[in-house]
C-alpha cells in the first residue's frame, strides 16, 4: 500500500464537522469521495483530529492508503487532480509521500488552533463565517492575565465539555495560550500536544466573560482548580475557531 499524506484548508461552515456522521456532510466524507473518483477505489482518510460543526482549518493533516499499483500519480499531480473534484471550501495545500505505517492522528505531538472574535457594535459581515462577535470592546490585559493562568501542566476537566467520554486522564500541556489584538479583531492562540473535546472553544469562552468583566483572573483560577465544567464556562461559538498546523 502507497500512504499518501495530505495538508487541508478548509471552511467549515456548511459542514457538520470533519468526521462522518449519520447526519450532515462531513469534510472527511467529501475528501473521501474525491480520492474515490481519482483513484477508482475506495479509502478511508484519516485526519489528525475532528473538528466541529462549523469549525474551520487552515492546517488540518490528514492521510489514505492505495494499493501501490495504482499510486502512480506524483504528489504535485495529486493536488491538483484533488482540487479539481473537491468542492471551492475544501483545498489540498499539499500531497507527500509518506512512510507506510504513517498515522496523521497517532503521530500527531502538537497542534496550534487560533480562535478569531471581532469587537463591535455591528458584525462585519464580510468575517461573520470565521470570526465570532462581541459587541463590547474586550479588556485584552485582563485577558492576557487570564491565559498565563491557564498556560502550563493542569487538569483541565473544568475546560472540556465530554459528552460521556471516557479518558485515561484530562491533564494535558498548554504550551501557549496568547491574546493579541489588531483592530477590531481580537485574536486567541492556543498550542498543546492535544485538547480534550471542546476545550479550546472553552477556553475561548472563558477568556472571553474575562474579557467582558463576568469572570476575574482569580474566577479562573478557582475554575481550573475545581475540575468541575459549571455554565460558569461557556463554548465559544464554533465559526471562531480554525485548526492551524499540526506538528509531527
Amino acid at each position: 500500500m502507497q500512504t499518501y499524506k495530505l495538508t487541508l484548508a478548509y471552511d467549515g461552515t456548511d459542514y457538520s464537522g470533519w468526521q462522518v456522521q449519520l447526519n450532515g456532510t462531513a469534510v472527511q466524507e467529501i475528501v473521501e469521495r474525491a480520492v474515490e473518483r481519482i483513484f477508482g477505489e475506495k479509502a478511508r482518510v484519516h485526519g489528525s483530529g475532528r473538528t466541529d460543526a462549523g469549525v474551520h482549518a487552515l492546517g488540518q493533516v490528514a492521510h489514505f492508503q492505495i494499493p501501490k499499483a495504482k499510486a502512480k500519480i506524483p504528489p504535485a499531480s495529486l493536488r491538483g487532480a484533488l482540487n479539481g473534484v473537491l468542492p471551492r471550501d475544501v483545498r489540498v495545500l499539499k500531497v507527500e509521500r509518506a512512510a507506510a505505517d504513517f498515522h496523521a492522528r497517532f503521530e500527531a505531538h502538537e497542534k496550534t488552533y487560533r480562535y478569531q472574535i471581532f469587537c463591535g457594535d455591528v458584525m462585519d459581515p464580510f468575517l461573520r463565517r470565521w470570526a465570532a462577535h462581541s459587541p463590547h470592546r474586550l479588556d485584552v490585559t485582563a485577558m492576557r492575565r487570564a491565559a498565563r493562568v491557564l498556560a502550563g501542566r493542569h487538569d483541565f476537566a473544568a475546560f472540556a465539555a465530554n459528552p460521556r467520554r471516557e479518558q485515561e486522564t484530562t491533564v494535558r500541556t498548554l504550551k501557549r495560550l496568547s491574546v493579541a489584538r489588531r483592530g477590531k479583531l481580537v485574536t486567541i492562540t492556543a498550542t498543546a500536544e492535544g485538547f480534550l473535546y471542546k476545550m479550546v472553544r472553552s477556553l475561548a469562552g472563558a477568556l472571553l466573560r474575562v474579557g467582558t468583566g463576568k469572570l476575574t483572573v482569580a474566577d479562573i483560577e478557582r475554575i481550573l482548580k475545581s475540575k468541575t465544567r459549571t455554565a460558569r464556562v461557556e463554548t465559544a461559538p464554533p465559526q471562531g475557531l480554525f485548526l492551524m498546523k499540526v506538528r509531527y
